[in-house]
């Protein structure tokens, strides 16, 4: 697909793609997709294989590091970038289009926090993505510069650039440079609000004496820097780095740290990781997500799961306008699928679920032990357990009052506090900018 069939029609083409148009979905997620019973988007890929029931073992074959294939990587990336990760963890996939520097992390860092990337200069993507809330913002659902609210709730960012998925719900949003042009100038809803201003953003931007230097160092080869695509591939490049990996589930796991984790938590990961609680089937491997991608896994599976939130008159519908993959496809099998988080620092996140309808670690927990969610009253009442549409792992399970206390420690050492206080993730703007020199 051209980026540009004229001024800023690719924008409009990715705003389709992210947002949809009701009068002229695709009947299908794309060429080549089909579905399974439990909401797999088959894309012609194999599937991600699932991690031990161990706790140690939970890490699965995913975190291996492969040293002839990091040795061949580095001999075909000229110049390398250095990545800020540990050795479990594989390397992020980079479009060939937006390699990773550097300056151009520091150009999206400025972006990611600057308020003149909304209309009205009231927000910026941390407005609703806050470091100490490991990116996301802490409301049942975010809140655009405009005030209009949006119908989902903001995703924690940690490590994104593993994600296959990049929303709650789109099979066809798959890269970050594509995901960026949604809320900076999507109006369904309205979140940064720029729709139709794209000059105006760039002519804000031009005007910044940092942008002025660091625009272009990022883009050294660009006849003109500042570009829309070149706005979107800088934050892209950003959020590639935020890179969660220092909790004390890595420090006992990966780092044999023996004291790193509580008894109460090691207890917890046996039940997380046990068939009696089926959490691992979804939540796997080194990001504890069903559905990612890195440089060498090789084919890839795109995952969404019905989950039972919802069975709205019996029929197994999900209340409009999150529907899931539903309001991609229109395939009633893929009402209320929804892809799968990464659990890594979800103590941070709260409310959880796609519309932040579970206040806490312990609602989500009452959900699934029951197999579902049932809602006595009102206009989306009905018993989730009894859905047509909802994944087979989602069975219910008994759990004791101490053994909940340890599933929420072993959830509770999944958090990073060098993560969300990283100051090469926090807000640039107050400190001089040693790139801009």
């Amino acid at each position: 697909m051209p980026r540009r069939a004229g001024q800023y029609a690719w924008c409009a083409t990715l705003l389709w793609m992210a947002c949809g148009d009701d009068a002229a979905v695709p009947a299908d997620a794309g060429p080549g997709h089909t579905h399974d019973h439990d909401g797999h988007v088959h894309m012609p890929f194999e599937p991600m294989p699932v991690a031990d029931a161990s706790i140690r073992d939970a890490a699965g074959p995913d975190a291996e590091v492969d040293d002839d294939a990091g040795a061949e990587r580095d001999a075909a990336v000229e110049p390398r970038f250095d990545w800020p990760l540990p050795a479990w963890f594989p390397e992020p996939v980079v479009p060939d289009d937006n390699p990773m520097s550097e300056v151009k992390v520091e150009l999206g860092r400025h972006l990611f926090y600057d308020t003149r990337l909304s209309e009205n200069e009231t927000q910026s993507c941390a407005s609703c993505h806050r470091q100490e809330l490991a990116f996301s913002d802490g409301l049942p659902r975010a809140i655009g510069s405009t005030g209009e609210q949006h119908p989902r709730n903001s995703m924690a960012l940690v490590n994104i650039a593993y994600s296959a998925t990049l929303t709650w719900a789109s099979p066809v949003l798959l890269q970050l440079e594509h995901q960026a042009v949604v809320p900076i100038f999507g109006d369904r809803p309205v979140e940064l609000g720029l729709r139709g201003k794209e000059e105006l953003l760039l002519e804000r931007l031009r005007a910044d004496a940092r942008y002025t230097t660091l625009f272009p160092r990022a883009y050294p080869d660009a006849a003109d820097p500042f570009t829309i695509a070149n706005v979107t591939r800088a934050l892209s490049a950003f959020q590639r780095v935020m890179i969660s990996s220092d909790s004390p589930y890595d420090r006992y796991v990966y780092g044999g740290d023996e004291g790193a984790l509580s008894e109460a938590a090691k207890r917890g990961g046996d039940l997380f990781n046990s068939e009696r609680l089926e959490c691992f089937h979804c939540h796997n491997g080194f990001n504890f997500q069903d559905s990612i991608n890195y440089v060498g896994k090789g084919p890839l599976e795109l995952r969404f799961h019905n989950t039972g939130l919802y069975n709205v008159g019996g029929d197994g519908s999900y209340p409009a306008p999150n529907t899931g993959v539903h309001a991609t496809t229109q395939k009633p099998e893929d009402m209320g699928r929804f892809r799968v988080p990464t659990l890594r620092n979800i103590a941070l996140s709260a409310p959880y679920m796609h519309d932040g309808s579970a206040a806490t670690l312990d609602a989500v927990i009452d959900h699934y032990a029951a197999g579902g969610r049932t809602i006595a009253d009102g206009p989306n009442a009905g018993d989730g357990s009894a859905s047509p549409y909802k994944s087979d792992f989602i069975v219910g399970f008994t759990i004791t009052e101490d053994e909940r206390r340890d599933l929420i420690a072993f959830l509770e050492s999944l958090t990073d506090e060098t993560f969300v206080t990283n100051p090469a993730l926090a807000d640039p703007w107050p400190e001089p900018c040693a790139l801009c020199e």
